[in-house]
C-alpha cells in the first residue's frame, strides 16, 4: 500500500499546468528596454542624419564662398572692359607708319597707354579675367557673339575668323562675349 499514498502525490504533479510563454504577461522592465533601444536605435539614426546635413552644409558653405570670391569683382570688371576696349583702340587708331614718324612726345604717350593696356591685363589676369580665344578656334555660343559669316573655303565651317571685339571671362564664366566673324561653306 505504500504505493497507494504515493499515487495522489503523483497524480497531482502530473496535472500540475505548464504556463505557455503566451499565457505569460510580459516583464515591465522588458517592454521598457525593448522601447528604450527602439528609442536610441531612432535617435542614433537622426543624429547620424543630422551630421550627415551639417557636413554637407559645410560644404556647400565652402564652395559658395569659394564662388562668392572668384565672382564678387564680375560686375567691376565688366565696367572696366570699356576702358580696355578704348586702350585698345587707341593704339589701333595709328598707322605702324605713324607711329615710325611721330615725335618723341607722342612716341612716349602711345609707350605709356600700351604699359597701362598691359598692366590693366595684368590685373584682370591676377584676378581670373581672361581674354576668349577667338580667331581660328571654334564657334562657341557661350564666349562669341556671330557679327556676320564669311563664305571661304580656308577655313572650315563654323571656325571664327575674325574677331571684331574681344570677350572677356572670369573663371569658368562669360563676362562679356568676343564679337566674331564665323566661317561658312562657299556656295
Amino acid at each position: 500500500m505504500a504505493d497507494e499514498t504515493n499515487a495522489p502525490e503523483q497524480a497531482a504533479h502530473e496535472h500540475v499546468e505548464i504556463e505557455s510563454p503566451m499565457d505569460v504577461e510580459p516583464d515591465p522592465k522588458d517592454i521598457e528596454i525593448a522601447q528604450l533601444k527602439e528609442e536610441a536605435a531612432q535617435l542614433k539614426d537622426r543624429l547620424l542624419r543630422t551630421a550627415a546635413d551639417m557636413e554637407n552644409l559645410r560644404k556647400r558653405a565652402e564652395r559658395e564662398k569659394a564662388e562668392a570670391t572668384l565672382y564678387a569683382a564680375t560686375n567691376f570688371a565688366r565696367d572696366l572692359l570699356g576702358v580696355a576696349d578704348n586702350m585698345q583702340r587707341a593704339l589701333a587708331a595709328m598707322s605702324p607708319e605713324a607711329k615710325d614718324a611721330a615725335d618723341d612726345a607722342t612716341k612716349n604717350l602711345l609707350a605709356g597707354i600700351e604699359l597701362t593696356e598691359k598692366d590693366l591685363l595684368n590685373v584682370f589676369q591676377r584676378y581670373g579675367i581672361r581674354r576668349v580665344e577667338t580667331v581660328g578656334a571654334k564657334f562657341d555660343p557661350n564666349y562669341h557673339q556671330a557679327l556676320f559669316e564669311m563664305p571661304t573655303s580656308a577655313h572650315p565651317p563654323g571656325t571664327v575668323v575674325q574677331e571684331m571685339q574681344s570677350g572677356f571671362a572670369i573663371g569658368e564664366r562669360c563676362l562679356r562675349p568676343a564679337m566674331v566673324g564665323v566661317a561658312k561653306a562657299e556656295g
